[in-house]
């Protein structure tokens, strides 16, 4: 018989490299980023029903449930294929809400994932990505069972990349969140103050070699919206200076903040932060938890 539910780890990701690049005719912004997953995840349990539809989530959610990430996967899955006509979403947060690391998206993409496996008829992978393309722009990555990986555009265009050595990973929450739209018009202001004397981005050739290594990717890694995030949060750019200190190989704000990430080669140094700190110990992935079928 055809399993009915699914369960999936929706894994959180960081971003070790993002570059905004220019506005599309669209109002959309082009990206360019290289993003890891962690092994800090939520549980998300997806079941079939006859025809009702609903997500649970043991955090509070704000807004009704037609407006969560994860039910309008679902709901958008089943309009591209036909089925299912129910559906029951259960959720079990551990990434934190609005912090940069796509945890909405990962649980969005958890549940595309668990769909295509529960669904009676074959969907094929770029099926797949062309519905979570419609959702957002980390939801594509989160959607893939790649560990690492370069993505343009909106994230819809990627490249899967091998995993690198996986390494211990400091998540560093500041007690502020930080509104994309809100970072995003913070960024063009600054870049339209510095017109016409500089660039948005500069023109940069990347090989494979470049992102094989953890030394050489830490060569690269920057976030484009770290500096003006910095700029009305300090706390953003102190937080990045003591996890330095403390011996972080790289150490960056994810996405649009406020989560700021630390990648240290070992436990004892990833240890050595600020008592005070709200810090999240976890580690990059070798490889993404794959579906688990429930029967």
């Amino acid at each position: 018989m055809t399993a009915r539910a699914a369960r999936v780890t929706a894994h959180a990701k960081i971003n070790l490299i993002l570059r905004v690049l220019s506005r599309e005719e669209s109002g959309f912004h082009a990206l360019e980023t290289l993003f890891a997953r962690l092994a800090l995840g939520d549980t998300v349990t997806v079941r079939i029903t006859d025809a009702s539809r609903s997500v649970e989530c043991d955090t509070d959610v704000p807004g009704p449930p037609e407006h969560n990430l994860a039910y309008r996967a679902a709901a958008a899955f089943a309009e591209a294929t036909g089925w299912p006509s129910g559906f029951a979403i259960e959720i079990e947060k551990r990434i934190p809400v609005g912090g940069g690391l796509g945890g909405g998206s990962a649980d969005a993409g958890a549940v595309l994932r668990a769909l295509a496996a529960l669904s009676p008829n074959q969907v094929r992978e770029a099926q797949l990505l062309s519905i979570a393309a419609t959702l957002g722009s980390d939801v594509p990555y989160l959607t893939t069972a790649a560990p690492l990986s370069l993505a343009w555009g909106r994230g819809e265009r990627m490249l899967a990349l091998p995993p690198l050595p996986v390494r211990d990973v400091a998540l560093v929450l500041p007690d502020f969140s930080v509104s994309t739209a809100a970072a995003y018009s913070w960024l063009a202001a600054a870049r339209e103050r510095a017109r016409p004397t500089t660039s948005p981005t500069s023109p940069q050739l990347l090989s494979l070699a470049d992102l094989a290594t953890w030394r050489s990717v830490a060569t690269l890694a920057t976030n484009d919206f770290e500096p003006v995030v910095s700029s009305r949060h300090p706390q953003i750019a102190a937080i990045v200076s003591s996890l330095r200190a403390a011996g972080a190989a790289i150490a960056l704000m994810s996405g649009s903040g406020s989560t700021v990430f630390g990648i240290f080669d070992s436990t004892a140094a990833a240890a050595a932060l600020p008592p005070a700190a709200h810090v999240v110990q976890t580690t990059t992935l070798a490889a993404v938890s794959p579906v688990d079928r429930l029967g």
